[in-house]
């Protein structure tokens, strides 16, 4: 007889030797199909492995790739916009940091010492300090001159800029003791103006356009009322209040006073008035 381990058990030589071989057959069919099955199975796992590798290996190219065109849009847009501001500014200062504006001037008209009617208007494309006082007074009023002069012997020679002096005692302060006043300081009045008028019309541009004084202050009755301040203010050729308050009495604001005013003259002029000021047709 014939052991076949496969078939678990003893098959009897017969003679039939067909016979046999079939039982042989079936007993192989079943061990080459496992092993064709897992030869298959580990082809499967390899192409899988394979597919997963080469797909990761595109995604990687893919996403270097995308990066790359994005880095390149990004600096391609970045230069467009660069050129862009540069031929919209080229020629301006409207890249430069500016000083903060507080407010603007209102239209006034007033008289000067030489008796001569001065306007908002005759502010038009000078950057212009602005100060008030009054003639009799033995107070501030000396030490803010001196701070004044000093502003105005640095700047004198610059036509585009102007010193205006308000009065804020117009009932003493007429049109000739003006001049006698602006004659003892020794004064080029185109350059340094001095200025009276209405005491209302006064106190509200000092209180309106200036902010040299307190608002509230003009509840009160206009007989009743005096400002007497050591303040300064800026005023720039688009008649714009710029910068800050300045005080007189300060060493380190009147330096910045002049900071300032340099800046101002370094602008250029825009064209184009706040509000109609400084043009033939106020509003």
């Amino acid at each position: 007889m014939i052991f076949m381990p496969n078939r678990g058990k003893l098959l009897k030589r017969s003679g039939n030797t067909a016979q046999c071989m079939a039982h042989a057959t079936d007993a192989a069919i079943p061990k080459a199909s496992q092993l064709i099955l897992n030869f298959m199975g580990t082809k499967i796992r390899y192409c899988n492995y394979v597919a997963k590798c080469w797909n990761k290996r595109n995604f990687e190219i893919n996403s270097k790739s995308m990066s790359k065109k994005l880095a390149i849009y990004l600096v391609f847009f970045t230069l467009l916009l660069a050129g862009f501001y540069y031929f919209l500014f080229r020629g301006t200062d409207n890249w430069k940091p500016k000083l903060p504006t507080l407010g603007y001037v209102k239209p006034f008209m007033f008289t000067t010492q030489n008796g001569k009617s001065f306007t908002n208007q005759d502010m038009s494309g000078k950057v212009t300090v602005v100060q008030y006082f009054f003639t009799t007074c033995k107070g501030i009023c000396p030490r803010m001159h001196e701070s004044m002069q000093t502003i105005y012997e640095a700047n004198k020679s610059n036509p585009e800029f102007l010193i205006v002096a308000h009065t804020c005692n117009p009932e003493t302060d007429s049109v000739g003791r003006l001049k006698k006043y602006a004659d003892s300081l020794q004064i080029d009045t185109k350059k340094w103006v001095l200025l009276t008028g209405r005491k209302d019309s006064l106190y509200q541009m000092a209180r309106s356009s200036y902010l040299l004084d307190d608002p509230k202050n003009n509840v009160e009755k206009i007989e009743d009322q005096f400002i007497h301040t050591q303040f300064f203010a800026l005023v720039d050729r688009n008649g714009k209040l710029r910068g800050q308050v300045y005080d007189a009495l300060k060493q380190t604001d009147l330096q910045q006073l002049q900071i300032d005013i340099k800046k101002l003259l370094a602008e250029s002029i825009s064209g184009t008035f706040v509000n109609g000021v400084f043009t033939n047709n106020p509003q």
